[in-house]
């Protein structure tokens, strides 16, 4: 099989463009059904190809009240707005808010799984036809005139069979860790909320709460290291050619300097100001190691002593931080108000014995999530070169 037997088609001439649409918010009988209804907000953490709920679902009656759209398993979701360019796959029957453009595949035209490798492939295309003043917009009628080459149905399912292999494995993996660590977790409670290993032992009262005679009240800054004093500030031009050699955490900010400081090691990362905060105000954890660059909108944390860099991770999961956010419009964590946050403090022989139980849990977590990266790039290198044709897969090796 040749690549002249690709074709140029549209994509109206592949399917049909669906919007989507929100019900009123002030009838409480249109939201709390059976019906999954997507947001590109959903989007944002979903790291899956197929989507099958979203955070809220409608009833019969919101949908029949507004212009959201049932559209079958197997459409492909794109968001057209606020951001655009979210990719998944409908895994059942499900709407979406006006937020989308999606694309229901005609049968024997266009499979599902090419189609959603084909609109992460033409991300930048698509944004570039965007327009609108509050905020950038595909049109329907854009989406529609979309030129694409468009392979046979058996090398569409061949293509998508290849990157599918991969995406496997990182969701599997990422499936894995995410078990992985609510065991982390789960151990933690037992032992520093539940005291279930304790209870036969005698408690004593402290402003916390009741905790294990021998155990204390202390402050944050009793077990970690700060190293904020480390951080490299980026210019965007700096940002991106380091990026190429080393992960570069923080969100994204216009700075005239660089020192040559490179972290390495297990670290954690706590967002210190609203760049790495969720929009409810919580801070983004996040645990990282091997080699890599902090900008400044994240505090760098290790664990001090016996206080591994794992134990602080789980701690933090467990500890209420966005208590001490201030700030009304600009979000931010300081780091007087960070070390001086109540925490439980565990007599040392405690914690060694819980950093024993985990450090196989973690050293499985950070294995996996290398193989993630690895597996991230052989996907993104492999896409672009199979999406146009440049690499070819044999049909027929594909069951």
């Amino acid at each position: 099989m040749s690549v002249s037997e690709w074709r140029e088609a549209k994509l109206c001439d592949i399917g049909e463009i669906v919007g989507g649409g929100t019900p009123s918010t002030k009838e409480e009988s249109y939201y709390g059904g059976d019906i999954p209804w997507i947001t590109p907000k959903d989007l944002s953490t979903h790291n899956e190809r197929y989507i099958y709920r979203g955070e809220k679902s409608i009833t019969e009656e919101g949908l029949k009240n507004s212009s959201a759209k049932l559209m079958p398993k197997g459409t492909v979701l794109f968001s057209s707005r606020a951001p655009i360019g979210y990719v998944a796959i409908a895994g059942k029957e499900l709407c979406t808010n006006q937020g989308f453009k999606s694309l229901i595949p005609k049968n024997g035209v266009a499979d599902s799984e090419f189609i959603y490798y084909l609109f992460k492939h033409k991300k930048s295309d698509i944004e570039a036809i965007a327009n609108g003043t509050t905020f950038l917009e595909v049109s329907g009628s854009a989406m529609k005139n979309i030129s694409i080459l468009l392979p046979p149905l058996p090398e569409q399912k061949a293509i998508a069979a290849t990157l599918s292999a991969l995406d496997d494995m990182i969701e599997l993996n990422n499936q894995i860790n995410k078990t992985l660590e609510e065991m982390a977790q789960a151990i933690f409670k037992s032992w520093f909320v539940d005291f279930e290993p304790f209870k036969d032992g005698e408690f004593e009262e402290s402003e916390l709460g009741l905790i294990p005679k021998g155990w204390r009240v202390g402050v944050l800054g009793d077990i970690i290291d700060i190293f904020d004093s480390k951080r490299v500030p980026l210019s965007n031009r700096q940002r991106s050619v380091m990026e190429k050699k080393y992960p570069y955490y923080g969100a994204a900010t216009l700075m005239d300097y660089v020192d040559n400081y490179i972290f390495d090691g297990v670290y954690v990362l706590l967002g210190e100001d609203g760049t790495v905060m969720d929009e409810k105000g919580y801070p983004i954890l996040q645990y990282v190691w091997g080699k890599f660059w902090v900008n400044n909108h994240a505090h760098v944390l290790k664990g001090k002593g016996v206080f591994s860099d794992e134990y602080l991770y789980i701690l933090l999961k467990n500890t209420n931080v966005a208590s001490i956010v201030t700030g009304a419009v600009q979000l931010k964590i300081n780091q007087n108000n960070l070390t001086g946050l109540k925490i439980m403090i565990p007599p040392e022989d405690v914690v060694k014995q819980y950093n024993d139980v985990v450090k196989d849990i973690f050293a499985c977590f950070r294995s996996n999530a290398d193989e993630i990266k690895i597996l991230i790039s052989l996907r993104d290198t492999l896409l672009p070169k199979l999406i146009s044709g440049e690499i070819r897969v044999p049909v027929e090796e594909v069951v």
